[in-house]
């Protein structure tokens, strides 16, 4: 047996394991805080327990939480690992409820329950990083890792490999069949050999993983290698060489029989699309609720402040490009809704005196939370624009309407870095689609937690918010 194989056996051996201790720290938690509570595990304690664990597998199974983390992020992992707990005990409220049995659980049992679990959930995955990491860094436990084709995009394979350590990757080197002086920069100094060398060392097993960095034109080249490879167990990688600054969410689907890369997709697919509408309609309705106060107090100045109604709904394209209603403030004495729509700027006479404060705060906008809890936009995400902006500058920007992939936001990763308020020129304009689709290719919740606690802290302000 060939180490690829070891490796392979023991990562499907891990998955299992993992999905055990899991399983056994889920039911322990629920033992532990009905012994300290003093609670006897009935049938309806039982059932929840039942509930929860069938809750957690399907849920775990969405968020593919038993894959290999060789290459992830630890936090990415910790995260799925808690927000399937949450779902799977938010499943079992709607059970108990459903079923009526809410009322003969202990609201403390559970608390401990749900707070013992997350702990050990947590604990034992901190605990098997930070072991495998050291072993690794011991030079145990590693994968040998061989790169066919030194080019540009196989550069940035390798450099990622030398700099990030904690993968286990010992690369072998690059295999080559071009002469120096075609190579990317100086990679001919790390050249291992010809490619057919690294095809005999995948097939002798010397070899765990094999990147073939050549670009798209070679196709029949490439097909021969994976031809090759195919009586090995090697793992094989390919690493396209172009449109990678393009590819707003990258993945491999299927139609019928035939293989389709994806170029052009929301991120929001399967189980990413259930977390960032559970992430809305929580973290919305909490807003709105507490905000409620200051929404009252704003409609009472504007009222008194100047006429005309207190809200106004403004036509916006929301996702894939349906037109939406956008809820916000009145903050000028006329309300724009036409299809030629003049930006607000510096001194703008159509804006109220308290107008103007509600948009230097950003206050304006707070009414959108009803958009977000309704479904029509999202807390974080690329601001609408007005319908008549988005058809001039869909001709004018490169990649323009990509940010309609995604619902539209109250804040965003253009407002944060300083692209918000008026875009008198192409190259702002240029700036805020820039940030805007970095943000949808490399959205994560964490990156939509980070951009909400920044926004508090600078992103109701701003040289251009007027």
């Amino acid at each position: 047996m060939n180490q690829a194989k070891v490796f392979k056996s023991s990562s499907n051996t891990n998955s299992v394991f993992y999905r055990f201790l899991d399983i056994a720290i889920i039911t322990c938690s629920l033992i532990a805080a009905a012994y300290f509570y003093g609670v006897a595990l009935n049938r309806v304690y039982l059932t929840t327990l039942l509930v929860v664990l069938l809750g957690f597998s399907y849920t775990a199974e969405a968020f593919n939480l038993y894959r290999s983390w060789r290459a992830g992020k630890f936090r990415h992992m910790v995260i799925f690992a808690a927000l399937t707990l949450v779902f799977s005990f938010v499943a079992l409220f709607i059970f108990a409820f459903l079923f009526k049995f809410t009322e003969q659980l202990s609201r403390v049992v559970m608390t401990l329950w749900f707070a013992n679990a997350l702990v050990g959930l947590f604990i034992w995955r901190l605990t098997s990083r930070l072991y495998k990491l050291n072993r690794r860094r011991l030079g145990m436990s590693m994968q040998r890792v061989a790169i066919i084709g030194a080019t540009e995009s196989g550069a940035s394979i390798f450099k990622q490999i030398i700099a990030h350590d904690e993968l286990g990757y010992e690369c072998i080197g690059f295999f080559e069949d071009r002469q120096p002086e075609r190579l990317f920069d100086d990679m001919h100094l790390h050249v291992a050999g010809p490619i057919e060398d690294a095809v005999n060392k995948a097939r002798r097993g010397e070899i765990d993983v094999l990147f073939i960095a050549l670009p798209f034109k070679a196709e029949k080249r490439i097909a021969d290698i994976l031809a090759r490879l195919g009586d090995t167990t090697v793992d094989v990688h390919f690493v396209p060489d172009f449109l990678l600054s393009s590819l707003i969410h990258a993945r491999i689907d299927h139609v019928g029989d035939i293989d389709t890369l994806s170029v052009f997709e929301s991120p929001f697919i399967g189980a990413r699309e259930l977390v960032k509408r559970t992430e809305d309609i929580i973290i919305g309705s909490l807003i709105l609720l507490m905000i409620s106060p200051i929404l009252a107090a704003i409609a009472v100045g504007i009222k008194l402040t100047s006429r005309g109604p207190v809200f106004f709904k403004q036509a916006r394209y929301g996702l894939h490009g349906d037109e939406i209603k956008v809820w916000k403030f009145r903050s000028m004495t006329v309300m724009e809704n036409s299809n030629d729509v003049k930006q607000a700027t510096k001194n703008d006479s159509r804006i109220t005196p308290f107008g103007g404060f509600l948009r230097r705060t950003s206050l304006d906008e707070l009414p959108q939370f009803i958009n977000v809890v309704l479904g029509d936009m999202s807390i974080v995400g690329p601001r609408p624009h007005a319908v008549s902006h988005n058809e001039e500058y869909r001709k004018k920007v490169e990649f323009y309407m990509l940010r309609h992939k995604v619902k539209p936001g109250i804040t965003g990763w253009a407002q944060i870095n300083g692209w918000r308020g008026e875009t008198d020129t192409l190259e702002k304009m240029e700036k805020r689609i820039e940030f805007d689709l970095l943000y949808i290719k490399h959205w994560s919740l964490w990156f939509d937690i980070k951009i909400i606690f920044l926004t508090i802290f600078k992103g109701f302000t701003g040289n251009n918010a007027y």
